[in-house]
């Protein structure tokens, strides 16, 4: 049985073994009906990523209220896995991020630069957060695979591009801030990824069908349908 805490591979390609302490990150080189709120949410074509709190129906934001972002973390002593493939930079990242009631500094910094912005380059601390809905979705979808990852932190420089390109990008998207990950899964069905994620009830989900993705972020609770 191999140690869970040394490095299974040095398939990080431009990540390197420096990025991965003792502590924590394996790497591998293979590494229904009526949905009032999101019919009210298609129509907000200027607010691509959705209604901000104070635009969503009283009882959407009353969920908001209730529910603060902080209320969301491990349990002290779970210990949480991320399985994660950057599909621009073919990176595979297997990493324990979380054990003994805390934060896994090595393998959170992993994780941040296989999210890096893949254009620029520019590597940027992701909430923690984000990472505990993806383990949730993870376990929720029984999923066996890497997350596929589309779009995790964007630069400004990135995001202003993309704006440009498309009505659906946001001119300060929360992936600016380290808290949006657009993914998808290869043995589970997009419009699962999508249930499992409203079912948590915490932050926004965005489904994009056409694309083939799911975008979920750490933000308001919220929801929307995207091409």
């Amino acid at each position: 049985m191999i140690d869970r805490r040394k490095l299974l591979g040095l398939g990080f390609g431009v990540l390197g073994a420096s990025m991965v302490g003792p502590m924590a990150a394996l790497a591998q080189a293979k590494l229904a009906d009526s949905d009032p709120i999101g019919d009210l949410l298609l129509r907000q074509s200027q607010l691509p990523e959705g209604l901000p709190v104070e635009g969503l129906p009283a009882e959407a934001a009353a969920t908001q209220a209730a529910v603060p972002l902080g209320a969301y973390r491990p349990a002290a002593t779970a210990q949480r896995w991320l399985k994660l493939h950057n599909v621009h930079t073919q990176e595979r990242l297997e990493a324990v991020y979380f054990e003994k009631g805390e934060y896994v500094p090595d393998a959170v910094q992993a994780l941040d630069k296989v999210l890096r912005d893949f254009r620029t380059g520019d590597v940027h601390p992701m909430n923690p957060q984000l990472f505990d809905t993806l383990a949730d979705l993870a376990r929720k979808t029984d999923t066996k695979d890497h997350f596929q990852v589309i779009s995790g932190y964007r630069s400004p420089k990135t995001n202003a591009m993309l704006n440009e390109r498309s009505g659906e990008v946001a001119k300060r998207s929360l992936h600016m801030d380290g808290k949006a990950i657009d993914i998808y899964l290869e043995d589970v069905a997009l419009d699962r990824v999508r249930a499992a994620a409203l079912d948590l009830g915490r932050g926004g989900v965005g489904y994009y069908p056409t694309s083939n993705f799911v975008h979920v972020d750490v933000g308001p609770v919220r929801r929307w349908v995207g091409s």
